[in-house]
């Protein structure tokens, strides 16, 4: 009979603009946390881009959502390529969402790259659960932008730092 080799801790990074957190990424999170020890959350900073929340209040929002889960869910910013990023800290994997045919074309490619650069990486898609395959964080942006309701797509907490942010616009 074959004996299993031992259970090595998982870890698994997520990463993304996070701008602002919303429930389909914590949708995301919460079933990497079923596969994975522990579960890296990475706010990229990309020069590219003006992002309506500071790397920092996107942190603090991120970290108010997995206030139960601080020994496994951890966040963290970074710059540069994430599969460097992923095995300097030790991860097993790179965990990507999909909500439709057109991510998943991007995040083959990137998955590709990322496999060439760095061969012990996985990638693993998790598609988005239907009740957040339509959800962006710039749909929230924009919902919140011009006055809706984003109940229910955000956390209250994100929903209250969205109201404030554009109540000074």
């Amino acid at each position: 009979m074959s004996k299993l080799p031992p259970k090595r801790p998982t870890l698994a990074v997520y990463s993304g603009t996070f701008d602002p957190v919303t429930n389909g990424h914590i949708d995301i999170v919460n079933r990497a946390l079923r596969l994975f020890d522990k579960v890296v959350i990475t706010i990229a900073s990309n020069a590219n881009k003006t992002p309506l929340f500071s790397l920092e209040e996107r942190m603090d929002m991120i970290r108010k959502c997995f206030i139960d889960e601080t020994e496994r869910v951890e966040v963290d910013i970074i710059s540069g390529l994430l599969v460097e990023y992923t095995a300097r800290r030790g991860a097993n994997a790179i965990v990507r969402g999909l909500r439709a045919v057109s991510d998943f074309d991007y995040e083959m490619q990137l998955a590709l790259v990322n496999r060439k650069l760095e061969r012990e990486i996985d990638t693993v898609f998790l598609m988005a659960g239907l009740r957040w395959i339509f959800l962006s964080s710039s749909m929230v942006r924009d919902v919140a932008r011009h006055g809706g309701d984003v109940s229910g797509l955000v956390p209250p907490h994100v929903r209250a730092a969205l109201k404030n942010k554009f109540a000074r616009s």
